[in-house]
């Protein structure tokens, strides 16, 4: 290998994130349990939040917009106003939440500093991640950030050109099998998948993977034998 740039997917990746939405999700139902049951509701908010992800993208502003129109449409448009400011509310509340590193996350990113150019490639909203990143603590150690609208191959190719490397000295790493590792596989790249026990149904899918640039370790910090060996 010739591995020149690795990247790598923020959220569930480097630190806690999708745990929040879920824990939000739960208060959002728990609002809503005099009109539907929980798993009825949960149903319902994911498909808002997929026929909207051509409009919203992703991140916590879409997912609070998306549980407003949800309970609008699960309540017939007489949606008490507590609620409403309460959902509403629960969203900030996901803005402000303190960020927790994943285990082995700031000594493998030091270790691998010393060797490769390090960036970030995650999807989201802007502000959100840039805000994230800042409170992080690990900034330092990214000498780019890429903030995606997707992550499909297009998307990684553009990278790719923007860092001025060839498919071949790309290493992508990350906790989803659909965004951070086939995309890159498909155009040359290297992938390496770090699952997280909790991933959003729409991160989910069943494939099994037969190539050589492709490795999965169970925790982050495994990666350093096989990149610095």
């Amino acid at each position: 290998m010739n591995i020149k740039v690795i990247a790598f997917d923020a959220d569930d990746t480097l630190w806690v994130n999708e745990p929040y939405f879920l824990e939000t999700e739960n208060k959002f139902c728990a609002l809503l349990e005099d009109y539907l049951p929980h798993h009825t509701i949960s149903q319902e908010l994911f498909k808002t939040q997929i026929d909207n992800l051509p409009l919203y993208g992703y991140g916590v502003k879409c997912f609070t917009l998306c549980m407003v129109e949800t309970a609008l449409r699960i309540t017939d448009n007489t949606l008490n106003v507590s609620i409403l400011e309460k959902i509403i509310q629960n969203g900030k509340e996901m803005l402000q939440k303190p960020i927790e590193l994943l285990d082995g996350v700031e000594e493998t990113l030091q270790a691998l500093s010393e060797k490769y150019r390090l960036v970030v490639a995650t999807k989201g909203d802007l502000l959100d991640q840039e805000r994230k990143l800042k409170k992080s603590g690990i900034e330092h150690y990214f000498h780019h950030i890429e903030i995606m609208s997707e992550k499909k191959t297009p998307d990684y190719e553009k990278l790719i050109k923007h860092l001025d490397i060839k498919p071949e000295e790309f290493l992508m790493i990350g906790n989803s099998i659909k965004s951070d590792v086939l995309p890159v596989l498909e155009i040359g790249a290297y992938g390496v998948h770090v699952p997280y026990h909790t991933t959003w149904a729409y991160e989910k899918v069943d494939h099994n993977i037969d190539s050589p640039n492709f490795r999965k370790v169970d925790l982050i910090k495994e990666i350093l034998p096989f990149l610095l060996g």
